[in-house]
């Protein structure tokens, strides 16, 4: 640190400094409850020529503050963006102009006076009166260089907030996107529910579980996987259109496309298909797009993804031919696709199964270039348990993921509802966890004896909402639309 460089600490130490003397002087900033805002800086600004000379009051945390004698300049940041104020002696009166001088960047004020614009043109506040609600005791930021570290700006996400106005709109839009979603469903006479969060028996989905003990019930439980096994409970009860929008937990790695906590969305509709799932699928997205963006051809990283057009559809086998040159059609052993797999680099394990290997190569080789929307349909029977096989090509599952910019965005089967088909398909299932895959699907007799019931022909998907989110806003990690992601815990020191 230069010699001209202030301490931290000292700065601080000012601050808090300023909130003892105003204790001292009875004008505790803390003791405010409340404080009547009549408008957001954005309607002054688009409804200025009814507003401009009448009165208004606005709050938030003051951004930037230009003392000149006696006049002062002050920009007031709200939800929606920020306002100039106009300051001066004469209007505030003497001894409310010197505690407004006191005030710092960072502090919490409400500002009451009449709307004008500046000389300059710039709509601004002529303050009569300027309240301090509470009084900041760190230093922000440096205003031309912000947060900027990464790392920092995820663990610190109020700071971010403040700092960068464009991922306050990432999460302003990431709300408006799951209530949009949710106005779509319900309108299709969806109903939402809620499903448990700590179950016995996680399954519907390949993934390890976090686990933890109920105490008390004595008994370990996991944080679900999935929603998707309870919700198949409710179709078999007859609420025939359910979905859940609900956080769920897989005990696996951090990345910029992964993270353990995340949120999805699932939903089950009677009496129709995968197919269905597919047309669902195509308005939902569409419909989004529109509403976040006023068109359904929006931009992501370099490319300009086109969820206007209908979707391409390929199955895995065709992808795998066109992007990967392997025509997997002619695999028919698993000698063989070990062989190819060995001649391609892939590594498998020895439990994996043609199908496995099918799928192994697919993501190798063709997931990366399927940047516009597609469909890839027939799955292997091998990694599909949960949903019905194609009676005309059993190995495969009526299934599709649709993956845009490479990445998986939903996963969707026409699912199985024959009890004795998914009971041997969860000892399958079992056998591999017995071989070591501690993501298999668990044995769940509750969902069997429901299943035996009788559930009617069913559709189903689940859509990741982060990696949704991630689409519309075009931001490029996991991280960048998850307010407070998993990070590694680091050691805090509390001043006191």
């Amino acid at each position: 640190m230069s010699d001209t460089t202030p301490d931290i600490n000292q700065l601080r130490q000012v601050r808090r400094d300023k909130l003892a003397a105003l204790r001292e002087a009875g004008k505790d900033p803390f003791r405010v409850n409340t404080y009547d805002a009549t408008h957001h800086s954005s309607e002054i600004k688009t409804r200025f020529d009814e507003l401009e000379g009448q009165p208004v009051s606005v709050a938030g945390r003051m951004m930037a503050k230009r003392v000149m004698g006696k006049a002062s300049f002050i920009n007031v940041k709200d939800r929606p963006g920020d306002i100039q104020c106009y300051i001066t002696r004469d209007s505030l009166g003497e001894e409310d102009y010197a505690d407004f001088k006191k005030y710092d960047v960072g502090d919490i004020i409400g500002v009451k006076g009449t709307v004008f614009r500046t000389q300059k043109g710039e709509i601004s506040i002529h303050a009569a009166t300027v309240v301090l609600l509470a009084k900041s005791l760190q230093e922000l930021p440096e205003k031309y260089h912000g947060l900027t570290n990464t790392d920092l700006r995820y663990r610190q996400r109020h700071t971010d907030l403040i700092m960068n106005d464009e991922v306050k709109d990432t999460f302003v839009k990431r709300s408006r996107i799951i209530s949009t979603m949710r106005r779509y469903l319900d309108a299709l006479d969806f109903i939402e529910v809620e499903t448990p969060v700590l179950v016995a028996n996680p399954g519907g989905a390949a993934a390890r579980p976090f686990e933890t003990h109920f105490n008390a019930l004595d008994e370990d439980v996991k944080l679900r996987i999935s929603l998707e096994l309870y919700l198949k409970r409710l179709i078999v009860g007859g609420l025939e259109r359910v979905y859940e929008i609900g956080r769920v937990f897989r005990n696996e790695g951090l990345s910029t496309r992964h993270n353990p906590e995340f949120t999805m969305m699932e939903l089950y509709q009677a009496y129709t298909d995968y197919h269905g799932m597919m047309e669902l699928t195509e308005g939902l997205l569409r419909h989004l797009a529109t509403e976040i963006h006023g068109t359904a051809t929006v931009p992501y990283g370099d490319e300009m993804i086109d969820l206007a057009s209908p979707f391409r559809r390929l199955t895995m086998v065709e992808a795998l031919r066109e992007y990967g040159g392997i025509d997997f059609d002619s695999i028919t052993t698993l000698e063989e696709a070990r062989r190819l797999a060995d001649e391609k680099g892939i590594k498998y394990e020895k439990r994996h199964k043609k199908g496995d290997i099918l799928a192994l190569l697919f993501e190798e080789f063709a997931e990366k270039h399927l940047i516009q929307p597609t469909f890839i349909t027939e799955h292997p029977i091998e990694i599909t348990p949960l949903a019905k096989k194609n009676p005309d090509r059993p190995d495969y599952a009526l299934r599709f993921e649709l993956f845009i910019s490479g990445r998986e965005i939903a996963n969707a089967y026409s699912e199985l509802n024959d009890p004795l088909d998914q009971r041997t398909r969860f000892i399958a299932q079992e056998e591999l966890r017995a071989a070591g895959d501690k993501e298999a699907n668990p044995l769940d007799e509750d969902f069997l004896s429901a299943l035996e019931i009788g559930m009617p022909p069913t559709g189903g998907i689940g859509i990741g909402i982060d990696r949704l989110v991630m689409l519309l806003t075009d931001s490029p990690a996991i991280r960048d639309v998850i307010l407070f992601p998993t990070m590694k815990s680091l050691a805090q020191f509390t001043p006191k």
